[in-house]
């Protein structure tokens, strides 16, 4: 009888601890599943960057400035991904982002922009927001301390789109931006490219060999800065701001200041910034192709962004790249250049950097 009683108390002790264990097992189970709906209740969000493209070789690169620029683009991206996370706006998200660029000598935009051929730095910018298609943009400033800035109260405080030179600056005066002596803008390394490339420009002017001339001057128009965001009540909004061209004159203005080339955003397909030869971005009426693609074709963001800068753009002689989210939050980071400067984050805090063309 004693035997009886102790294996039935054996039998319902082990019983007992498979039973704990089947329950511990389950609410293991349940909290991972609790965790994982958490997340996917979150609304979808997302942020991409680029800092121009162009002939950006590993062989050409050093560690230290190699690390720079990824330190400076996660940074940047950073910024604007803290905002969307906290319930911000796309289009707040970009313009803080590409502060954070163009208040980097590393980049073609504000303090590190390119000069120009009368040694003055001439910067422009646009925004727009993909809700309501408004848009702002300005050209040929050179006080602004942030023009990006200037392109937002563009679209926000004015009945226009674009404004340009003087006329811009007085604006940006009368809305309280941060003005700077144009000297702010002087960076050693940028007037030191100017005269390479003026040096250059006059021996091919005179006869002489200047082989390597075309290429040199192909490569002086790159490091515009961009930024593209989808926050989370489903909005879209893209920024882009630049130095120009090095060398460039009578008040050249490339495609970062035109909507629809540089810069484009509609909540019905995507929102895209682009870098690159200006010239061909404009003819292309690139950042808008990729979303008339997308809308009048039916075809995936990257599917868009591949079509035209694989394939058109260099049709016409042109190169360059673009960065774009959509309103799913499906990111494009195109580019037909050696490389191009870009980082991306999703809502799950997922950081990706990239330089070359790996």
């Amino acid at each position: 009888m004693k035997k009886l009683l102790l294996l039935f108390s054996i039998f319902t002790f082990i019983s007992c601890g498979e039973t704990s264990e089947k329950e511990s097992a389950t609410s293991s189970t349940s909290e991972e599943n609790t965790t994982e709906n958490t997340n996917d209740s979150i609304p979808n969000f997302g942020i991409v960057i680029h800092g121009g493209a162009g002939t950006i070789l590993k062989k050409n690169m050093t560690d230290s400035l190699e690390k720079a620029y990824k330190v400076k683009l996660e940074e940047a991206i950073r910024t604007g991904h803290e905002i969307l996370a906290n319930g911000g706006t796309a289009i707040e998200a970009v313009q803080r982002t590409i502060n954070v660029m163009e208040d980097s000598p590393l980049f073609n935009s504000a303090k590190g922009a390119v000069f120009a051929n009368d040694e003055t730095n001439q910067l422009d910018a646009s925004i727009m927001d993909g809700e309501t298609l408004n848009a702002g943009a300005v050209a040929g400033v050179s006080n602004v301390k942030n023009p990006i800035n200037l392109a937002y109260e563009v679209m926000e405080n004015s009945e226009h789109v674009l404004l340009a030179g003087k006329g811009a600056e007085e604006f940006a005066a009368q809305r309280g931006l941060e003005i700077v002596d144009p000297s702010y803008f002087y960076t050693e390394n940028r007037f030191k490219s100017l005269q390479r490339v003026k040096e250059r420009e006059a021996e091919k002017a005179g006869n002489k060999t200047a082989a390597n001339y075309d290429s040199f001057i192909k490569d002086s128009k790159f490091g515009t800065v961009g930024c593209a965001a989808l926050d989370k009540n489903g909005n879209l909004a893209a920024g882009t701001s630049t130095g120009g061209m090095t060398n460039k004159k009578w008040n050249r203005i490339g495609d970062s200041p035109i909507i629809g080339a540089g810069t484009y955003a509609n909540n019905a397909t995507c929102a895209v910034s682009s870098t690159g030869w200006g010239e061909f971005f404009i003819r292309g009426v690139v950042a808008y192709d990729i979303s008339a693609l997308m809308e009048y074709k039916g075809l995936s963001l990257q599917e868009a962004a591949a079509e035209v800068i694989q394939k058109k753009v260099p049709e016409m002689g042109g190169d360059g790249g673009i960065v774009a989210i959509d309103h799913d939050g499906n990111v494009a980071m195109e580019f037909n250049t050696a490389g191009m400067y870009r980082a991306t984050m999703n809502k799950k805090g997922e950081l990706k950097i990239g330089i070359y063309g790996e």
